[in-house]
């Protein structure tokens, strides 16, 4: 349903109160219902009038002892508007750059080094692996992590998986790059880029 217009309501209103005028039944006062769809307004009390002369118009000099001037268009005229002087606004502060968290920032090739010092290569792989995804290690010492298959991120944590579903290692972002430990030694893991 449509609601009418605020100038829909003032001519409905303006029309009510010419209506009632017209009738022959002044002497008692008459409520009427509102009709569908507008809402009664109950009337709310006017603040306080105040008059004061209006300032001359521009290029008229105005003398403390001359009465206002009179109305009509000139009354209506106000004096210029005084000049605004902007401060100068500092640019906004560039945003903060924005740093990659989640899955897809640590999907790449990593240098991964176990805590015996020995380096290899581990890939993450955006590619999905049924629940998971690929993953692949190259040269690696280390026999568990040489044997990982494929990783997944939750709750903030890299998990590397080997075949089977068995977790390699549990990592976490920070410095730069994953942090953690194997899971079957609890020995140090670190990849970095």
């Amino acid at each position: 349903m449509l609601r009418p217009s605020l100038s829909t309501f003032a001519v409905l209103c303006s029309a009510a109160s010419l209506g009632a005028c017209a009738s022959s039944r002044l002497d008692a006062p008459r409520m009427r219902a509102p009709q569908a769809g507008l809402e009664a307004v109950q009337a709310v009390p006017s603040g306080t009038v105040t008059a004061a002369p209006l300032a001359p118009p521009p290029g008229v000099a105005a003398s403390p002892d001359a009465p206002p001037p009179p109305p009509g268009p000139q009354a209506a005229l106000s004096p210029a508007a005084p000049t605004v002087i902007a401060e100068p606004v500092a640019p906004p502060a560039p945003p903060p750059p924005v740093v990659a968290t989640g899955r897809a920032a640590v999907v790449g090739s990593w240098d991964a080094r176990d805590a015996t010092g020995a380096n290899c290569k581990v890939t993450l792989s955006s590619a999905p692996a049924l629940d998971l995804y690929k993953a692949t290690a190259s040269a690696c010492p280390n026999k568990d992590l040489a044997k990982v298959s494929a990783w997944d991120f939750r709750d903030g944590e890299v998990y590397l998986y080997q075949p089977g579903g068995t977790v390699a290692a549990r990592l976490r972002q920070g410095g730069g790059g994953l942090e953690g430990a194997l899971t079957k030694s609890g020995a140090a893991l670190a990849l970095n880029r």
